[in-house]
């Protein structure tokens, strides 16, 4: 029994881990962005979502020269903790390398949404941003997502989407955390020095994590999804994807050609 007592008792070491808030000026920068570079934009229902579902969006800007914006859509339902949301989200985009724009509309529900009744005109405003930046890629939760406000925002979106006027259709990437996705169609493989370094990110987050530490749950999340995604990216019953750590995402309509549906660390990113 020792040799499983010993294992157990290393997860309860790493959750017990105390993780200091990262000085984003020390995290080396990534290249700058070229001029014309695509748009992928992370509409984030809360601030850090922007890191939690941040594994597809670092390989594209690593790999793709893509600008990254995230769009804090809310800062929260507490409102004595909406201005430090706002410094967090700041110093996690700054270490990410990734632009901003914070909003912070209270009140969203799916409900408003589908009566388009907000005396914020919030589908106005999704239009509005979706039409200035012409994303190429565009990130949210999906429509099961349970969290209230996750729904509200995939509710957004899709309406949001109907209206703007944009010379191409962006790729979809409906992403999960509160509910799995039903239908997911892409595994991306996490390598270990991006998750240390979204980690890092979201111990940026301080003021969230005292109250609940899921920065050191992520690894565990991540490896879920491996497991999950063996099964349900791809057909079940085929060996488990060699890397330990990935994020599960539904692309829509359709995986851009030249995409594997398990996308390791070492394949290439055809945009």
């Amino acid at each position: 029994m020792d040799v499983y007592r010993d294992f157990i008792r290393s997860y309860e070491h790493a959750l017990d881990t105390v993780l200091p808030a990262p000085d984003p000026a020390a995290f080396p920068k990534p290249p700058p962005v070229a001029p014309g570079a695509p748009v992928v934009l992370l509409i984030s229902p809360h601030p850090d979502d922007e890191v939690i579902t941040g594994t597809l969006p670092l390989r594209l800007q690593r790999e793709a020269g893509a600008r990254i914006v995230n769009i804090a859509v809310t800062l929260g339902s507490n409102p004595s903790r909406r201005a430090a949301r706002a410094k967090e989200v700041e110093s996690a985009c700054a270490l990410l390398g990734w632009e901003l724009e914070i909003h912070g509309w209270t009140g969203l529900t799916a409900e408003a949404v589908a009566a388009n009744n907000s005396p914020q005109n919030w589908l106005g405003s999704m239009v509005e941003i979706l039409t200035r930046w012409q994303p190429r890629w565009i990130f949210y939760p999906h429509a099961g997502d349970a969290h209230p406000t996750h729904v509200a925002v995939n509710h957004l979106v899709e309406a949001a989407l109907k209206q703007a006027k944009l010379p191409a259709p962006p790729t979809r990437i409906l992403t999960e955390y509160w509910q799995p996705l039903a239908q997911p169609n892409l595994l991306v493989e996490c390598p270990p020095d991006s998750l240390a370094l979204l980690i890092a990110a979201l111990c940026c987050h301080q003021g969230e994590i005292a109250r609940n530490p899921y920065h050191l749950t992520l690894p565990a999340w991540m490896a879920d999804n491996v497991r999950r995604g063996a099964e349900r990216v791809t057909p079940p019953g085929q060996p488990a994807p060699h890397f330990k750590f990935g994020t599960l995402y539904q692309v829509a309509p359709e995986l851009p050609h030249g995409w594997n549906p398990v996308m390791a660390a070492n394949a290439p990113l055809s945009v």
